[in-house]
């Protein structure tokens, strides 16, 4: 039997890889993801490549579109030493309430901060790494990253509540970096 349980030092009986993390605005990113059907061995070790890949790059979070897989799966760890990685697969918000605003970062928008608006408190409906339902109620910061990473799950971005013109000069500056990037290649 394999032993799922995220260690310090990684998932246990998993070969972890570190995946391409797409960046705005590639057009992958506008896509929804599909509701993951049965959690599986694949959807684990999904889950540990995902892993591996945010706390190398560094993030707080990630959806499984970000890495250009169609699949409704969120992970994240707020923790301050890395150690209190939490799993969401098809994650659904059930209730919002209040309102607040927050500075966010996205992995898939390097560089990058902008405030954002967003609920203050949220109940959210998922399955863990066993396939097993479960119900969260968060306020705060993982409020906002399970609002933002959920909302990548539906092909949108934090930049999607900015300005026309603060979006598209984001878009404009990491075109033009990917092109400084390439000739560099």
């Amino acid at each position: 039997m394999i032993k799922y349980q995220y260690s310090k030092l990684g998932f246990y009986g998993v070969v972890m890889a570190r995946l391409n993390i797409l960046h705005y605005p590639n057009s992958q990113l506008r896509k929804s993801a599909l509701p993951v059907e049965t959690v599986d061995d694949s959807v684990r070790t999904l889950v540990a490549d995902m892993f591996e890949t945010m706390y190398a790059a560094p993030g707080i979070g990630l959806a499984a579109t970000q890495v250009n897989v169609q699949k409704r799966i969120v992970i994240m760890d707020l923790s301050e030493h890395k150690n209190q990685p939490q799993v969401f697969v098809n994650p659904t918000i059930l209730e919002r309430e209040g309102e607040g605003e927050m500075e966010e970062g996205c992995l898939s928008v390097p560089g990058f901060s902008e405030t954002v608006r967003r609920a203050e408190r949220v109940r959210v409906s998922a399955l863990d790494l066993n396939g097993e339902p479960f119900e969260l109620e968060a306020h705060g910061l993982l409020a906002v990253c399970l609002q933002h990473e959920i909302d990548h799950l539906d092909g949108k971005l934090f930049v999607d509540y900015l300005s026309t013109l603060k979006r598209d000069r984001i878009r404009k500056k990491l075109e033009k970096q990917a092109r400084l990037e390439a000739r560099a290649a």
